[in-house]
């Protein structure tokens, strides 16, 4: 029962509308829009770290509190997407207003962070910045929901691209703010200029549905409260739900790994100067950004010309962390830097192939009116991995002097990415809420 509940075909309105090959340029403008937010989303979760050393200096805080205040963002980001706020604002409002409130919040506490007077405060708008960008996700997906099945692979592989240039872009233009202005220029300037974004954002966003789609919203809602509608507590029933969320926290897993200890290991294992490890962590992200741009237009096209989205779509994210995998081969390579190298790009160029095609997974299981909580869920769950991952590279570099026993294991997460997508997803259609089974509200 469960695998049909999870298979069934359940006409949307994305899908009920004939398919055409190309996104109209409407679409492109939100979607230009939404990549320059997640840009700016991941340039601002960068900007203290880049800092770190001057805050240090000034506020005279250990290294163990310079940890407390990275985390602090993590803490909120996940908790609120969760425990299912973050997914209930985007369900229950409109999208493109959800996530307006979202950016100006974000972007008024990194403009603040320059204003901080003590750690204290840091600490809290770290907080308050991990509360702002909960909201982004779960909007990106409920407007990539009400999108044809054909054109959310390029749509969700354009946002993946933005995560992945944003920490690049962050890095070489604040170095540039900080060494000329100080910290506390940089802070104001990245939050104070992103607040431009809002004024085209207000102009052509998803304004919400029309009177006869809110009424059906609101009947969808009433249903959730009888047990017989879209909610958190059927969801985490799903087998298919698991499959996502598992394999979602394996593929950020796996890029938090690449986020926290890459030049460390490239410098202290590999032997690359500091030039070169620059060079070739900045060539490692736009390896990734150009992968998962090109695995989401190829996947695209495919759906466009009939294949099955279950096919295109659990190819892309199943084989992607399957050849990401190679990671797990790291520690018999000692001695020959290029082979290392060369798996790790062939890993990246795997992480981009998945990463093109998760996020649209969850888009088509949930069905627009589930979209911003099932997303909420799953990103959140899936953020912990930044804490687990990056706490046990941590422990296993300090105990055998070497980080290639992490990447190991990293590789042995994405291999389990890749099994929770076939074997627990299994078919990528929109979940019939309505016709699940009684019972499912006791969950």
């Amino acid at each position: 029962m469960r695998d049909r509940i999870c298979g069934d075909r359940e006409e949307t309105m994305a899908e009920a509308v004939p398919h055409r090959a190309g996104m109209s340029r409407k679409e492109w403008i939100v979607v230009g829009l939404l990549v320059f937010s997640v840009l700016v989303n991941y340039v601002d979760r960068g900007n203290l770290s880049l800092a770190m050393p001057l805050l240090e200096r000034e506020f005279a805080f250990s290294s163990l509190r310079a940890a407390e205040l990275l985390s602090a963002f993590f803490w909120t980001y996940a908790l609120v997407q969760l425990l299912g706020i973050a997914g209930w604002l985007t369900d229950r409002y409109s999208a493109g207003w959800v996530l307006m409130g979202g950016y100006l919040l974000w972007s008024l506490a990194m403009a603040c962070l320059g204003l901080a007077p003590s750690y204290i405060a840091l600490f809290a708008l770290q907080l308050v910045l991990g509360m702002g960008e909960s909201v982004a996700y779960p909007c990106y997906s409920r407007i990539f929901a009400a999108m044809p099945q054909e054109h959310r692979g390029r749509a969700n592989a354009f946002i993946d691209a933005g995560t992945k240039i944003g920490p690049a872009a962050g890095a070489f233009l604040g170095g540039m703010v900080l060494v000329r202005y100080g910290w506390r220029m940089l802070f104001l300037a990245f939050g104070i200029g992103a607040l431009v974004w809002l004024v085209p954002w207000y102009f052509t966003m998803p304004r919400g549905e029309s009177a006869e789609s809110q009424r059906a919203v609101e009947r969808e809602q009433e249903k959730s409260s009888d047990g017989s509608g879209p909610s958190i507590l059927k969801m985490v029933r799903l087998r298919c739900a698991w499959g996502a969320l598992i394999g979602h926290f394996c593929g950020n897993y796996f890029y938090y790994l690449l986020l926290g200890w890459l030049p460390t290991y490239l410098v202290q294992e590999e032997h690359l100067s500091i030039r070169a490890m620059s060079r070739l962590t900045a060539a490692v992200f736009l390896l990734i950004a150009c992968s998962t741009v090109l695995a989401g237009w190829i996947s695209d096209r495919l759906i466009a010309r009939g294949k099955s989205p279950t096919a295109v779509r659990l190819t892309m994210a199943a084989g992607g962390q399957a050849v990401a995998s190679v990671l797990l081969v790291l520690t018999v390579v000692h001695g020959h830097p290029f082979v290392a190298l060369g798996l790790l790009a062939m890993a990246c160029i795997g992480h981009g192939g998945y990463a093109s095609n998760h996020w649209a997974i969850a888009q088509t299981l949930a069905g627009p009116k589930m979209a911003g909580r099932w997303s909420s869920l799953q990103n959140g769950f899936a953020n912990f991995s930044g804490i687990i991952g990056l706490w046990l590279t941590g422990f296993i570099v300090q105990t055998h002097r070497s980080a290639r026993l992490a990447f190991a294991i990293t590789g042995a997460v994405a291999l389990v990415g890749a099994c929770s997508w076939i074997f627990l997803v299994r078919r990528v259609d929109p979940v019939q809420w309505d016709k699940l089974p009684r019972g499912w509200r006791r969950a």
